[in-house]
């Protein structure tokens, strides 16, 4: 892969990592100023239920920040683009489509059938 598809990449990964921590800052900003006091029940339980959503998406989040930080970390290192599996590369639209992944598509597809046979 060639320096302009790495800046490419890092570029994309830096702007993936913007976007969520960006959001991060505004999920609290939200939830430090809503003090709001609901007398209906049924009003308060919805509005813990959206909290505890979008809490969950927010802790998904934070797992791919550690991955989005390793794949950068790749790109540093020369290892961008490489399957961690067989050595091979990774597919261009593959990248695109998932920057941070570390498997080829036939990796993958071989991981996810090693996974359906053992039920994980």
């Amino acid at each position: 892969m060639d320096a302009k598809d790495l800046q490419y990449f890092k570029d994309v990964l830096n702007g993936m990592l913007d976007d969520i921590l960006k959001k991060s800052e505004e999920t609290i900003e939200d939830m430090t100023e809503s003090g709001e006091v609901y007398a209906d029940p049924a009003d308060r339980a919805t509005a813990e239920s959206d909290r505890a959503f979008t809490l969950r998406l927010r802790d998904r989040e934070r797992k791919l920040i550690k991955k989005i930080q390793k794949a950068v970390d790749r790109i540093d290192d020369g290892e961008f683009g490489l399957c961690q599996e067989c050595g091979d590369e990774i597919s261009v639209p593959r990248l695109k489509a998932r920057p941070m992944t570390t498997l080829c598509i036939n990796c993958k597809s071989k991981q996810e059938e090693d996974e359906a046979v053992r039920g994980d």
